[in-house]
C-alpha cells in the first residue's frame, strides 16, 4: 500500500463507491468506505490511518460542503486533506469547494489520471 496510508471515500451511491474502490486498490491504494457523511466523520474519528477523503458533495442529509466544514472545525480532523468529488461541474463549484475547505476538486465522471495526481501531491 502506498506509505501504508487509508483514503476514506465518502459517498451515498455504493456503485461510485464500488468503482473509486476498484481503481485506487488496482493502484495499490488502501480504501475504506463510508455512505454518508455522518458514518464518514465517526470514521475518522476511530480510524487514526486516515490520510486523505474523497468527499462527495451532493448527499441527502449532511452535503459534503458541511461535512467538509465539520472536519475544519474539529482540531483532530482539520489537517486531513480532503479532495471534492462531484457531478457539479458548473461554472463557480470547483471555488464553491475549495471554499468551503476542500483540498482538492474532480468532477464526475472521475478522470482516473488527474484524481491519481491529486493524490500524489497530498499524499
Amino acid at each position: 500500500m502506498k506509505n501504508d496510508k487509508t483514503i476514506l471515500i465518502i459517498d451515498d451511491d455504493s456503485k461510485n463507491i464500488f468503482a473509486l474502490n476498484a481503481v485506487l486498490k488496482a493502484k495499490k491504494y488502501d480504501c475504506v468506505s463510508a455512505n454518508s457523511a455522518a458514518m464518514g466523520l465517526e470514521m475518522l474519528k476511530q480510524n487514526k490511518n486516515i490520510a486523505i477523503v474523497l468527499m462527495d458533495m451532493m448527499m441527502p442529509e449532511m452535503d459534503g460542503y458541511e461535512a467538509i466544514r465539520a472536519m475544519k472545525n474539529d482540531e483532530a480532523l482539520k489537517e486531513i486533506p480532503v479532495i471534492a468529488i462531484t457531478a457539479q461541474a458548473m461554472t463557480g463549484d470547483r471555488e464553491k469547494c475549495l471554499q468551503a475547505g476542500a483540498d482538492g476538486y474532480v468532477s464526475k465522471p472521475v478522470d482516473i489520471s488527474e484524481l491519481v495526481k491529486l493524490l500524489d501531491l497530498l499524499f
